[in-house]
Order: C-alpha cells, then sequence, then structure tokens
C-alpha cells in the first residue's frame, strides 16, 4: 500500500501543479492512494471572497484556497478516477492561536478525509523569511515555536495529524537545537496529540532540502512511540512533479525499522491503519 498525505497543486499560493496532473502523475508511479492537502494560512494571507484586492508574490496569488473551484475539482476527480487511484480530500491549516475562530468556521463549512494541523507562523511572522527568528535566540525562538503548537492543539481540535512537527529546524540559522532542551515541551506536545487521538506525519522532504534527519527527527519518532503513538502518515509535501510520491516507500522501511507496525490513511476524519 502506497499513499501520499501531503499534496499541494495549483491550489496552492506556493504551487503552480495542476491538480489533475497530480492524479496522473499519482498513477503512473504506482500509488494507491493521495490527499489533496492545500494550504490555508489565516493571518497572513486572505480569502478569495473576502472582498478585498488579493496580494500577487512571486507572480501568484498569495491567498488561500479557492474552497468552492477546489471542492468540485476534487470531487470530479474522485469520480473520473475512482477505479484506479483513490482520492482523498484535505487541507493543510496552518493555525496560529489568533486565527482558531477562522479555521473553526472553514471546517464546518465543508466534508474533509483529513486535517493536517501546521504551524507555519507564529505572530503573524514567516520562518522562511527569518521573520520570526529576528531579534530572538535560537532559544527563544524554539521554545516560542513549540509554545504556539501546543497553545492551538489545546484549542483546536478538529485536525488528524500534527504536519512537520519540528518545522522550526528546518529555518533555523543557528543549526540544530539540541533535542533534550524542547523535549519537555515536545513530549507535553505528542502526550496532548495522543490523548486527543490525533497522530503525526513524517514529512518526506527533509530528502529534498537536504537536511541532517527526518522530518520531525528520529528523537521525535522515536518518544512518539515510546509514548504509545500509534498513528502516522507520511507524506512528499509535493509542490512539483519531482517531488510526488518521493521517499514513500523508504518511509516506510524506516518506520519497520523504529518499530512501528502500520501506518495511517484517512476517511471522513477517520484513520486507517494498514501494515507496513
Amino acid at each position: 500500500m502506497l499513499a501520499d498525505y501531503h499534496v499541494h497543486t495549483e491550489y496552492s499560493d506556493d504551487s503552480v501543479y495542476p491538480m489533475e496532473d497530480v492524479v496522473k502523475d499519482a498513477i503512473d508511479m504506482g500509488l494507491d492512494e493521495i490527499c489533496f492537502t492545500d494550504h490555508v494560512d489565516y493571518g497572513i494571507k486572505l480569502d478569495w471572497d473576502c472582498g478585498q484586492e488579493i496580494q500577487y508574490r512571486d507572480g501568484n496569488p498569495f491567498a488561500n484556497v479557492d474552497y468552492p473551484r477546489y471542492m468540485d475539482d476534487i470531487h470530479r476527480l474522485q469520480e473520473a478516477y475512482k477505479d484506479r487511484i483513490t482520492i482523498r480530500t484535505g487541507l493543510e491549516f496552518g493555525i496560529q492561536t489568533h486565527t482558531i475562530p477562522q479555521f473553526c468556521k472553514l471546517y464546518d463549512r465543508y466534508a474533509y478525509d483529513f486535517i493536517i494541523l501546521s504551524i507555519h507562523q507564529v505572530e503573524d511572522k514567516e520562518f522562511w523569511t527569518q521573520d520570526f527568528q529576528r531579534g530572538r535566540t535560537q532559544k527563544e525562538y524554539n521554545e516560542r515555536y513549540y509554545e504556539e503548537m501546543l497553545a492551538v492543539m489545546k484549542e483546536y481540535k478538529d485536525y488528524s495529524v500534527l504536519g512537520h512537527l519540528d518545522l522550526i529546524a528546518r529555518y533555523d540559522p543557528a543549526g540544530i537545537y539540541p533535542f533534550e532542551k524542547v523535549r519537555p515541551m515536545i513530549e507535553e506536545i505528542l502526550k496532548t496529540a495522543i490523548a486527543d487521538g490525533k497522530g503525526i506525519e513524517v514529512n518526506t522532504s527533509s530528502h529534498r532540502y537536504g537536511l541532517t534527519d527526518t522530518m520531525p527527527s528520529m528523537n521525535i519518532l522515536k518518544l512518539y512511540r515510546q509514548l504509545g503513538g500509534e498513528i502516522i502518515t507520511i507524506g512528499s509535501d509535493s509542490h512539483k512533479p519531482e517531488h510526488l510520491g518521493a521517499y514513500i516507500r523508504e518511509t516506510q522501511q524506516m518506520l519497520k525499522e523504529l518499530g512501528y507496525k502500520q501506518f495511517c490513511t484517512y476517511e471522513n476524519m477517520q484513520p486507517i491503519f494498514h501494515e507496513l
């Protein structure tokens, strides 16, 4: 069973990959299932129907998903390709504590199979630009990132898995922050997810970014298993054809070596377990 559960398309502001091309490419590479998880990041992006002028970045509209078109396209492709691949409906919610009410409303508008909860910004400041890290010590921005994640998790429950849990490590200009210094915070995050019946993802984009560790790190994956965590998905975080399905098999093998027995797909927000 091969499933890619973190897939972006033309409906994300940072991708121009046509949704139907994603489906065709997934079939060609032998994937059994994909889940579309395009970006929603309230706080820094507007909705298409918000009545305000949409901004552009690098020639692409800097906006959240055009939800009605997105849902219609997914439903059309589910019907057209139902005998060749399973297609699930998802979104990647880039939540901050002050944007939770907007995500509550969005969640209630549509039916989903799967929601990734990601922390992409804190205080409307992005990591990749270093706006969030600027003016903070390495200790301060690492701890603030995990504080925000836990605060969101305690208030918002309509999600499936935590996306790229240690994303801040990818954008840390000071290098690798020692795991033991944030272990108590990460342990509380993982315990909260487990208690709430939520999971984590392994995001295989660590390979294409040349990171020295998995995402989340091996330490986090080991700790999650030690704490009794069982719900785990695998996603490429693809934005281009060359990303799709990358390192899915290798990640399944890695999880087996860590002692995991199963991985998950989702339907109607409920995990489905598959043997590794």
